[in-house]
């Protein structure tokens, strides 16, 4: 049997109620998914690598999704070069708006035009998600917001203990 992988790239710094929901969604549709942490050497994140990897393994068991279905690494250069290393057919976005529509479509076009072998799979943020970005749980956490409503609960105590 030939498994269907998905891989799902992002910053996850930190992983959100909307990154959340676009990993329930995929894990509805593929039987992997590979989430990708985009690390750049000279772009400090507040979570480092190790950080964002407990964080999301946390979420994943307080979620009860399939651990064994999620694989977290690192990547550095292209998506598509790490979609091709651990053997995904398809990339995963997810979208809020139109505005992120554009942008991802451009994004997967340029993909196409590098790795004509993997897909490009849009997933349509759920309504009570939209709203949520990384940066602004940030924005929220570092001015002593509570973040609540947009993470899960471990991520929030996190964010507060980085803040507090």
């Amino acid at each position: 049997m030939n498994e269907h992988i998905a891989i799902y790239g992002g910053s996850f710094d930190p992983i959100t109620n909307g990154h959340l929901d676009v990993l329930r969604g995929t894990l509805a549709i593929f039987d992997k998914v590979i989430v990708a942490i985009g690390t750049h050497p000279g772009k400090k994140g507040l979570f480092d690598f190790d950080e964002r990897v407990a964080l999301i393994r946390q979420v994943i068991e307080e979620e009860g999704l399939s651990a064994g279905s999620v694989e977290i690494v690192s990547f550095d250069g292209l998506l598509v070069d790490s979609a091709r290393e651990h053997g995904a057919k398809a990339l995963v976005r997810g979208l809020r708006d139109g505005t992120d529509l554009d942008y991802e479509m451009q994004m997967a076009g340029m993909n196409e035009m590098m790795a004509p072998e993997l897909q490009t799979v849009f997933l349509p943020a759920s309504p009570s998600v939209r709203t949520i970005t990384a940066t602004l749980v940030r924005q929220i956490a570092s001015m002593g917001g509570d973040t609540s409503p947009f993470v899960p609960t471990s991520v929030h105590t996190a964010l507060r203990a980085k803040f507090d």
